[in-house]
């Protein structure tokens, strides 16, 4: 909506007014005295200048402990910063917006100080709390739920027979489950965000797990879905895709291009014939797949099953998840570990292909 200027219903006096040169003159002297205060003062103090009272009296460079609590919304930390007289709730979005990072904030506890610089903060919350507030358990990509299951006993006084009721007896919940898996505890299976928490001594199994629960649901609907429609998955689809890209990825760049190959495979059809989920299937790491193993009779066992498996094979970062949302866009039906620095090389045809795999071959690569 675009508003008008009237003066007594006068449009002739507006027009004569903005015109006078006394007028212009006031103007001017408003823009340059409003320029010298930006000067004298800099930007961020004539930001304040000009906001008023905003409630922001803050002596800058004392001690201040933060906590940011597993799950919280970037709009949250935002709020625990201002709160905590660490950072302006305005400074700070809009840094994490410029930086793009909205999604990568961890929970922790944090040792700052009051009025900091807003990209300082920005580069704190990425990396992670640096206080231990009790105890910390980290959970890595790509674990599968009994992986965790086993950590966590080993980490805390609780025995795995405790997690599995904790999840078998409803008590954790979580958004994302499937409703179709009928094995409760598999049925949780990439639905614990991979990220280091913290834990205190009064923490039950089901609190700690729904700890991981609520940060794995904020990561998954921070991601952009927009293509999800045109790629023909639902979002849980795309959840068991992150996870098989985990497994295979080493390197940041590789996410999209293996993702594309999968959304490539399952568009033509064609079975995605993927190891990492062989290994799910016998239930450990042989080290190296062999032939006898690609007959594991398994519904994860996608050398023998067409699409894909029936839920995540692990852990999924947002890394991952995001590549399996936004593939990227090839004409790609194959990969092979073809560089010794964790990089892939990718083939259209099963000739190209059979010649990367002769090349990493030749190069040690693979054996």
């Amino acid at each position: 909506m675009h508003g008008d200027i009237r003066v007594n219903n006068n449009e002739n006096q507006t027009t004569e007014r903005a015109s006078n040169p006394k007028f212009r003159g006031a103007v001017m002297a408003v823009v340059v005295l409003g320029a010298g205060l930006v000067l004298f003062l800099g930007a961020n103090t004539f930001a304040r200048f000009v906001s008023g009272n905003d409630g922001w009296d803050v002596v800058a460079g004392q001690p201040v402990e933060v906590t940011v609590e597993s799950g919280s919304s970037a709009a949250k930390i935002y709020r625990v910063m201002h709160d905590a007289r660490v950072v302006r709730e305005s400074d700070l979005r809009a840094a994490v917006d410029a930086a793009g990072v909205a999604d990568r904030l961890q929970a922790g506890t944090y040792s700052l100080t009051t009025d900091m610089l807003p990209d300082d903060v920005v580069r704190r919350l990425v990396e992670g709390g640096d206080v231990n507030a009790g105890s910390t358990f980290t959970l890595i990509e790509g674990w599968t739920i009994d992986r965790i299951i086993d950590e966590l006993s080993k980490t805390t006084p609780y025995s795995r027979g405790e997690y599995r009721a904790a999840l078998r007896d409803e008590i954790v919940i979580s958004p994302l489950l499937p409703p179709d898996v009928a094995d409760p505890i598999i049925r949780w299976e990439g639905l614990l965000f991979p990220a280091k928490y913290p834990l205190n001594e009064s923490d039950s199994p089901a609190q700690i797990l729904q700890m991981m629960a609520n940060e794995m649901t904020r990561r998954f609907e921070a991601v952009n879905w927009s293509r999800i429609g045109e790629l023909g998955i639902t979002r849980y689809e795309a959840l068991i895709i992150g996870s098989l890209v985990e497994w295979e990825a080493s390197v940041e760049e590789d996410r999209p291009m293996i993702s594309s190959v999968i959304h490539n495979r399952l568009n033509r059809p064609m079975r995605l014939q993927i190891d990492a989920t062989v290994i799910y299937a016998l239930g450990y790491n042989p080290g190296r797949v062999l032939a006898t193993h690609l007959k594991v009779d398994s519904p994860y066992n996608t050398y023998r099953v067409d699409g894909l498996p029936p839920t995540p094979i692990g852990a999924v970062s947002t890394a991952s998840l995001t590549a399996a949302a936004d593939p990227a866009t090839t004409d790609y039906f194959f990969y092979v570990l073809g560089n010794t620095d964790g990089t892939h090389v990718f083939a259209t045809t099963l000739e190209e292909h059979r010649a990367n795999v002769r090349a990493a071959r030749a190069a040690g690569v693979l054996p």
